[in-house]
């Protein structure tokens, strides 16, 4: 792993999950889906790899707002021994505490986190450091609903707003790169990375030179997608 200041940088594998397969969709549109894949073969090449987490999104309850915690748990025992990081659909605490209950060691919560002036606060209350606030990002505002939705803030609002609220660790997603291969926006990024929080990167890593780069502007963790795939042998179709 690469060093970053005095954080170990990560490199966090994503499973994104699509009714029951792994998949990869991009740039987070549900109609143009690069890759599709048996979940059991997938996450076992995954964990194969020895990754220090794995990043776990159900695609389908982030577009209904319901978290299948059922299938979300089915992936946490076949990642086991390694922690698992799960969100989509997580929009209310009840919600995010099923999945701890089902194994997960950290929640991401976007949506919900923005749909009240106080629920920010209340997540970061009930949660404390198993929370990650997802901060997705189109066009520097906050995208909600599965990315479907702007969100009604900017990106510099809603970091002031985390910090605020006393949240330890933010998930940053460049959207236009998502899925992409277009490599990071260390823009974006290092923006984030101002605000003091810790700060985990999706959207365009395709390989260790990116993941440097993340770690030289201060990210925690960086998430691949598209790019993971070549390294559990598997490619996308031509």
């Amino acid at each position: 792993m690469l060093a970053c200041y005095n954080i170990t940088m990560q490199l966090i594998p994503a499973v994104d999950l699509l009714g029951d397969f792994a998949v990869r969709l991009d740039q987070g549109d549900y109609d143009r889906v690069l890759f599709r894949h048996p979940l059991e073969d997938f996450v076992s090449r995954v964990v194969a790899t020895d990754p220090p987490m794995v990043h776990v999104v159900d695609l389908d309850g982030a577009r209904t707002g319901i978290a299948r915690l059922d299938l979300l748990g089915r992936c946490i025992a076949l990642a086991e021994p390694v922690p698992v990081q799960v969100s989509g659909g997580l929009r209310s605490i009840d919600a995010a505490r099923g999945a701890i209950d089902v194994g997960a060691a950290r929640v991401i919560v976007g949506s919900a986190a923005w749909a009240t002036p106080d629920a920010l606060g209340r997540f970061a209350d009930a949660l404390g450091d198993r929370l990650v606030v997802a901060l997705d990002v189109r066009d520097a505002r906050i995208s909600v609903r599965g990315w479907l939705a702007d969100g009604g803030l900017g990106i510099d609002g809603a970091l002031e707003r985390c910090v605020d609220a006393g949240v330890a660790r933010v998930h940053v997603t460049a959207i236009d790169r998502d899925g992409t291969m277009r490599g990071p926006d260390l823009e974006l990024y290092a923006r984030a990375c101002a605000s003091g929080l810790a700060v985990v990167a999706a959207g365009g890593v395709r390989n260790d030179d990116d993941v440097a780069a993340l770690a030289d502007v201060g990210c925690e963790a960086a998430i691949m997608g598209v790019g993971y795939l070549a390294r559990i042998g598997l490619a996308l179709p031509e």
